[in-house]
């Protein structure tokens, strides 16, 4: 029992949002919970969960689960933001991620803010367009996260040395300005 609490001490887990949810009876209505719950172990992977159940603590653990079963890795520059901007979309919910040099902290709204924290993300400006419903925003970001490609994934497609790739980019930066 000692080894699975060290393994899931690496994990940190934050609620999203928590929503009670009724079922009408014939003696009135019943309440339920919904929890979403959102899981990273701040070096480039992270995970959601959604769990449903009649008790708050309930509801929260097994999404949890979820959320540490569903886990995508992330690639990350020098562990603190994204290699490029990207955008995702998920039914009406619509983000844009966008790189930020250090020290710039996290600009994203409290579902997205989420996600970045677990993920270990420590400079990035996202913006969330169109719904505000966190479970959309939560899988919108998660298409955006999942769009992204490190030099080494682009190297490896295009047969290519990765010092090719990221001195070209740096070239071309030079001319531009």
């Amino acid at each position: 029992m000692a080894m699975r609490d060290d393994r899931d001490s690496e994990f940190q887990d934050k609620l999203v949002h928590i929503n009670r949810v009724a079922k009408v009876v014939k003696g009135g209505r019943r309440f339920g919970f919904a929890a979403l719950v959102v899981v990273g172990d701040q070096k480039g992977r992270v995970g959601f969960g959604h769990g449903k159940a009649r008790e708050v603590p309930e509801a929260i653990r097994k999404a949890t689960e979820t959320a540490k079963k569903t886990m995508i890795r992330v690639p990350l520059r020098d562990g603190r933001t994204l290699h490029h901007d990207g955008a995702g979309r998920h039914g009406a919910g619509r983000v844009v991620l966008r790189t930020a040099p250090a020290g710039t902290g996290i600009i994203a709204g409290g579902p997205m803010r989420a996600v970045f924290e677990t993920l270990g993300v420590q400079d990035i400006v996202a913006k969330s367009i169109g719904t505000s419903n966190p479970y959309n925003m939560v899988r919108a970001t998660f298409d955006a996260l999942m769009r992204q490609s490190s030099p080494r994934m682009v190297a490896s497609r295009r047969g290519k040395k990765v010092s090719d790739i990221v001195s070209r980019r740096r070239d071309t930066g030079a001319t531009a300005s």
